[in-house]
């Protein structure tokens, strides 16, 4: 937990940023201030100069990026041009002010930014589903997991498109003051400390507490990073040194559930976000470990109360069309 003086938080801005990326950790962290931390956010750009945003709306900054001092974690937000193009006297702010930094994020296609500083080299990422694969194959040094909301390797941590920045951020809240305090600032700004719907399984918990358990925690994650894995209770149990009668327990005591059920809604929420990313029932069913159409259909049906397709009905429509035949 932090105490003392504040943690002083660098985010690099340039023309074009997304404007969500920026906005969504700010607030997160102003309204963590008000539950008793102690963020300063600092703006920079790369040579001091407003920037003007994706959405047109220019953003005013603090300082240029050779002016930073003594920061403790540095945020990198994406755009859509990061993909594409990078400038290199970007490529030498976002080297710059991350160097001597404790920690360091990115948001969205802000991973490519990252990634050509060279601080992503031998460790796991991720970003917007849509770059992802861009992301691998230009950067095979990392291990870009496609289907995770965040992902926190060491001292740095990538997160997926847009409103996962949010995620992201209330998940560095939860690490340096507590979950208790996260979970104030998600219910002040009315979004979920764990999305009900895909790849939460890297959000802040809050359906069930974080465990205790340092094993515990690490199989979790284990089970997160790669969902269609074999995990037979012997398996995780010899996984952690420990006997299946006192895993499960673990798990009871810890989580109130069982290993099985556990995973199985790991294996639940990776499907929901293949199905609404375009993925057939099929391919969501194998990639997110249930193995059949027959074997996500039940699970649907016992945790949702719908069939995958309904589900996919009312997840790939925000129901305008309803909207206009009621104004008609």
């Amino acid at each position: 937990m932090l105490t003392g003086k504040p943690h002083r938080v660098g985010m690099l801005v340039f023309p074009g940023v997304t404007l969500l990326d920026v906005a969504g950790p700010a607030e997160v962290l102003s309204d963590a201030n008000r539950y008793g931390a102690q963020y300063e956010l600092v703006t920079y750009s790369p040579d001091g100069s407003p920037v003007r945003s994706s959405t047109g709306i220019q953003l005013a900054v603090d300082a240029a990026v050779s002016d930073a001092t003594a920061l403790d974690t540095v945020l990198l937000p994406g755009s859509e041009e990061l993909p594409t193009f990078l400038e290199p006297s970007l490529v030498e702010a976002a080297t710059e002010l991350t160097r001597d930094v404790g920690r360091i994020a990115s948001i969205c296609t802000g991973a490519f930014l990252l990634a050509a500083t060279g601080l992503l080299d031998g460790r796991r990422a991720t970003t917007h589903w849509r770059h992802g694969a861009t992301l691998a194959r230009r950067h095979p040094q990392i291990t870009v997991e496609l289907d995770a909301i965040f992902v926190t390797d060491g001292p740095i941590a990538t997160s997926a498109g847009v409103t996962a920045g949010i995620d992201l951020t209330l998940a560095l809240v939860e690490n340096d003051h507590g979950a208790e305090l996260a979970r104030e600032v998600a219910r002040s700004l009315v979004v979920f400390m764990q999305r009900p719907g895909g790849q939460s399984q890297f959000s802040v918990p809050s359906r069930t507490p974080r465990p205790r358990s340092r094993p515990l925690r690490e199989l979790l994650d284990t089970v997160a990073a790669d969902p269609a894995g074999n995990y037979s209770v012997p398996e995780l149990a010899a996984a952690v040194g420990t006997s299946t009668r006192h895993l499960t327990r673990l798990f009871q005591q810890e989580l109130g559930t069982t290993p099985a059920r556990h995973i199985e809604r790991v294996r639940l929420e990776a499907a929901q976000t293949l199905l609404v990313a375009g993925h057939t029932v099929s391919s969501a069913a194998n990639r997110s470990g249930f193995g059949s159409d027959e074997s996500l259909r039940r699970a649907f049906v016992h945790h949702l109360g719908v069939p995958p397709t309904v589900y996919l009905r009312r997840f790939t429509s925000t129901g305008s069309d309803r909207m206009a035949r009621s104004e008609a």
